[in-house]
Order: structure tokens, then sequence, then C-alpha cells
């Protein structure tokens, strides 16, 4: 840890009472859990779980966070936790392919891209970043960039939560997760309609990344069986170990582990999503009126879908495009679907309730496109459609298109849209 960080102190949140001062960064200390194979149960890894010192206001994780949040130093505490964490396993001597998994605060994920690679050392040991949906929806573009930072430096990445918001099952395709954690009221709650939906959604994801699925929240045996029978291959809760310190001799790591990273697909710097989709596949020619009533159509896929559990982002070239009709659409769009953004020039961060905005600027590409991705648990599609020289704005405008229904195509454009959705305002 720097020495910055080293002496950085953090205030007790509003009402707290401090009994030992100002808190130092330095005392954050882990608390680790395992994780284990629900075949062999073998220990597979262990997360790191952050905790302030013993006797003090800040012992409490939710009021350690608070804290960090309300003194505006979430992003030094965050990477105090981190800190804590590797020290930790370092001097239990763990070792590959012992995995340790670590927490990142969704509002400030991005800032591990920006962080010197000292202060990213996992002590050699494969590392499982966990986040959750709210770091994507909050600040995607530079989300994005932090988890191809990760990436490069061989990390894993694991969707913490799933199941507890919708959002969590739509963003699935879009962060490509190494690991899809389980929220605890899956395995703990009487079966239902919700539950029968999240598994679904999820077994299809897992079924086409080879994403891994980790149940939280593991009490009992029979909620192991019933974690088994959600087609979880890894768990984790108090049936297995509450969390504390790491054991003095920690048993002999497995040979092999299931936990395995698979080839994610890379993003191409600078492609619009018009390149990503010709690159492979010929463009037709169309006027502006098909594309529109094409374009239509794929909002209507979003809609049907229902649940919150689609993804919708559309290019409109300038925010004068994106007409009261239009606006009506994706004002009926926000109240069904995940997550819902619109580009274009002068477009505003939030130009309805429950849309997202994006700002196209002056050299982009996507001036000249309109675009639009849909992805949902059990459905995808994509129109991308650039204009050709020479045209206006009417509807006989003529424009070279692709529409397909490839999966990967559609998440690719929806990944390349969404680096571009402005940050949300605290």
């Amino acid at each position: 840890m720097t020495t910055a960080v080293g002496s950085t102190r953090l205030r007790p949140p509003h009402g707290g009472i401090a009994t030992a001062g100002d808190l130092p960064l330095h005392a954050i200390r882990s608390a680790f859990q395992p994780v284990v194979d629900l075949d062999t149960f073998a220990v597979v890894g262990y997360e790191a779980l952050a905790r302030g010192p013993v006797g003090t206001p800040w012992e409490r994780p939710d009021v350690l966070f608070e804290a960090g949040r309300t003194s505006g130093r979430l992003a030094e505490l965050d990477a105090a936790c981190r800190t804590a964490a590797f020290a930790g396993a370092r001097a239990a001597k763990l070792s590959a392919p012992t995995w340790l998994f670590v927490n990142a605060e969704p509002e400030v994920l991005h800032t591990w891209a920006l962080s010197p690679i000292e202060e990213m050392d996992g002590a050699d040991l494969p590392v499982m970043v966990e986040i959750t949906e709210r770091a994507l929806t909050h600040r995607p573009a530079e989300l994005l960039a932090a988890v191809a930072r990760l990436r490069e430096l061989g990390w894993g990445i694991a969707l913490d939560d799933v199941g507890a918001d919708s959002a969590s099952l739509a963003l699935l395709p879009l962060l490509a997760p190494d690991v899809i954690k389980l929220d605890l009221h899956l395995v703990q709650r009487r079966p239902g309609r919700d539950i029968a939906m999240v598994m679904n959604a999820v077994h299809a994801e897992a079924e086409r990344s080879g994403a891994l699925l980790l149940a939280e929240g593991l009490e009992t045996p029979e909620h192991v069986r019933r974690a088994r029978a959600f087609g979880a291959t890894l768990g984790q809760g108090w049936h297995f170990g509450s969390p504390g310190p790491l054991p003095e001799k920690p048993a002999p790591p497995p040979i092999t582990s299931r936990v395995q990273l698979r080839p994610r697909a890379r993003q191409q710097p600078g492609a619009s999503p018009f390149d990503i989709v010709t690159s492979g596949r010929p463009p037709r020619t169309a006027d502006k009126a098909l594309l529109i009533e094409v374009s239509k159509q794929l909002e209507e896929q979003a809609a049907a879908a229902g649940g919150g559990s689609s993804v919708v982002l559309a290019t409109f070239q300038d925010a004068r495009f994106f007409t009261p009709a239009t606006r009506r659409r994706y004002h009926r769009l926000a109240q069904t679907a995940a997550f819902v953004a619109a580009l274009g020039v002068d477009m505003p961060p939030a130009p309805l309730p429950g849309v997202r905005g994006g700002v196209l600027k002056a050299g982009d590409p996507l001036l000249d496109e309109w675009d639009i991705a849909v992805v949902g648990p059990h459905f995808a599609g994509t129109l991308v459609a650039r204009q050709m020289p020479g045209q206006g704005d009417g509807d006989d405008a003529q424009y070279s298109f692709v529409l397909s229904h490839d999966r990967q195509l559609a998440v690719q454009v929806a990944t390349c849209l969404m680096s571009r959705v402005t940050p949300r305002t605290p």
C-alpha cells in the first residue's frame, strides 16, 4: 500500500461514536470464507471480506463503507480492502490453483484500471474480482475498460448477487463473467415462478459461455441439495465455514481446479457497430423508413421478454431524431427492460426517466450510423446501418445495413454502444 493511502483516515459516519479516533486505512483487515467444489467439497478458493478494527465503530462492514462514502474516500477504502486481501493471502502462503475472490465497490471499480501495477499485485494467486450489476449501470464505459484491464492481468470476473435484481440477468452477456454468483435467496426461499425464471436465464448463459455457477448462503444440507439442482458446481456459506482468519496450515490445494478461465471476446478499440458486423457479412441497402420499422420490431421483442430481463441500446445520430413518437416507445420500453439507452449528438444524460443517454462527439463513426441492439436471456438481435454518402434526413434516405440475430454479434454491438453511455451523476 502506498504511504498516502496508508496514512489516510476516515471520519466515522454521521451519528457514529468514535471510540478510537479516526480510522487509519492501514487497519483494515480481511476475513476469509471458503469456496468449495460441491462435488468433492474441496476448497477451491476464499472470498476476502473487509472488516474494520475490532471494538471500533467501523468493525461492521456496512458502517465501514458508509464512512467511506460520507467522507468521500470510497476509492481509497476500496484499495485498502484489496491490499488487505492480498496481504492476508501472502501471509497464509496461499498458492495456485486456490483462487482469491476479491470484492470491488461498484461506484469506484473504474479506478481499478488506473491503479499502479504494484497495487494490483495478487501475490501470484489466481484472482477473481466480484462485481455487481450496479457497477455497469453507473459508469458503463469506465467499467468495461476496467474489466478489460483486469483480464489483461489474467484475473477472472465474477458477477455477484445474480437473481437479486433482474438487471443482473440482463447484463450477464455484456460482462461475460467467469463465475455467476447466485444470490442466497435462490436456495433459501421456497421455489416459485421468479426463481424458475432466474434458473432458466443463468442456465442459458452458463451453457453458452461456460461460466460456472456458485451458490451463496449455503447453511444446511438442504441448501446444498437445492444448489446442486440449480446447476451450481461451487458453493459458499456457513455450512462450509464462517468468515474468519485463513487456516495457519491450509489444506494442500487440489492438483487441478474446476475454476478455469475461458477465452473471452475482446472489443476492438475504435470499432463501430457497423464495422464489427460487416467484417464477416456483406451489407444490403434499404431506405430509412424500412429500417425504422425493423428497429421497432426489435424493440417489441425486448418488451415481450418482460421481467426486466432485456438490454436495449440504440443510436439516433442526433438528438433531434429522438422524436416524440420515439420517446413514447422508449418510455414504454423503460417500464419493462432492465437497461435502455439512446445515443446521439446533444443527447442528454437522461433523455427520459429510466432511459440513459450517450453523447456522440465529433469524429465518432456512429455519427453516420443508425444502430440498435437487443440482448435478453433468450433473444438477441441487432440492426446496424450506415448512411450512404449524399443522403438527406428524409425517410427515403438510403442506408447500407445488416440485420442479424447472431447472439455474439448482438452482444458485441451492445457492448460497443454501452461504452458510450454517459456516467450516472451521483
